[in-house]
């Protein structure tokens, strides 16, 4: 009876496992590989992703356009994820092709150098795969590349950036499409260390479209006016690549961001008793 009763239990494990592996099973027929613009990855980094799609002769088509999703892990915690859909569709993806597109994302600050254990470098896991997108039970999960990437603290001369006058105090909502920011005044100033070289300066932002429509922002350095514009959306990232004679000759340089319109949140939104004069949502200002 037991010997049975043995042989049922290791039918059912084995039937188990075999589900487990089906399950875990990658596509067949895709190969991929992943490369940054940074040959040195470091956190509060700026980098373009670049995905490299090999497919081969045991890809089978597929009916399904998937979902690309792109996780960096540290250690149990999600840092980032990139999740996207690909500029080829996956339904449209045959046998000898390569398919190779770029994405820029920005890896947060997260090393702590006085950690006692910090060692010079830290790992992430990036793990890459497909999803259905109209799938909530993640059955159609399918790992296509997992790798451990090394991490380092940025160079020293990485320029600081300071807060002067004309912010509010950093605000955090996980549950927001920003998760974080600063509200500016009118204007706003930050001063930042001149790096006395050409740089790339990322602002990501906001705006509350509902309390005013059309509103201008401008962004300066020094004195000279590098951008106006009306967004025609509640967030922006702009994009520039500084020249190093614009920042000047001395050690530090001034950036200012003003906007042409204020609101006072208690006087246009129901229930709210916050006086303050708000302008826009500033998420982040990378500039390196």
């Amino acid at each position: 009876m037991w010997k049975k009763i043995s042989i049922v239990f290791l039918i059912l494990m084995m039937s188990v496992v075999s589900f487990n592996c089906k399950k875990k099973a990658q596509i067949k027929g895709i190969n991929l590989d992943v490369t940054f613009s940074e040959d040195k990855l470091t956190d509060n980094l700026i980098t373009d992703m670049q995905y490299k799609w090999k497919i081969d002769k045991e890809f089978e088509k597929s009916s399904l356009d998937y979902n690309v999703y792109v996780h960096f892990w540290h250690k149990n915690n999600l840092l980032l994820q990139d999740d996207h859909i690909p500029e080829v569709p996956v339904s449209k993806w045959e046998p000898g092709k390569e398919y190779v597109y770029s994405r820029r994302i920005f890896i947060p600050s997260f090393i702590d150098e006085f950690d006692p254990d910090f060692k010079g470098e830290e790992t992430l896991k990036l793990s890459i795969g497909f999803f259905s997108p109209y799938d909530r039970g993640g059955k159609s999960k399918q790992d296509i590349f997992t790798k451990r990437l090394k991490f380092f603290p940025p160079p020293l001369d990485t320029p600081e950036i300071i807060y002067m006058e004309g912010w509010f105090d950093l605000e955090i909502n996980p549950d927001a499409f920003l998760k974080q920011w600063r509200w500016t005044s009118k204007e706003a100033r930050c001063i930042i260390d001149n790096p006395h070289r050409d740089a790339l300066l990322v602002i990501n932002g906001g705006l509350n479209l509902e309390a005013l429509s059309e509103q201008k922002i401008s962004f300066k350095i020094n004195d000279l006016t590098l951008d106006e514009f009306i967004p025609g959306e509640s967030y922006f990232q702009k994009s520039y690549n500084i020249k190093k004679e614009m920042l000047g000759e001395g050690d530090e340089f001034y950036l200012t961001i003003a906007t042409d319109k204020t609101f006072v949140p208690a006087k246009v939104m129901v229930n709210s008793t916050d006086e303050r004069e708000l302008g826009i949502q500033i998420s982040f200002i990378y500039f390196r």
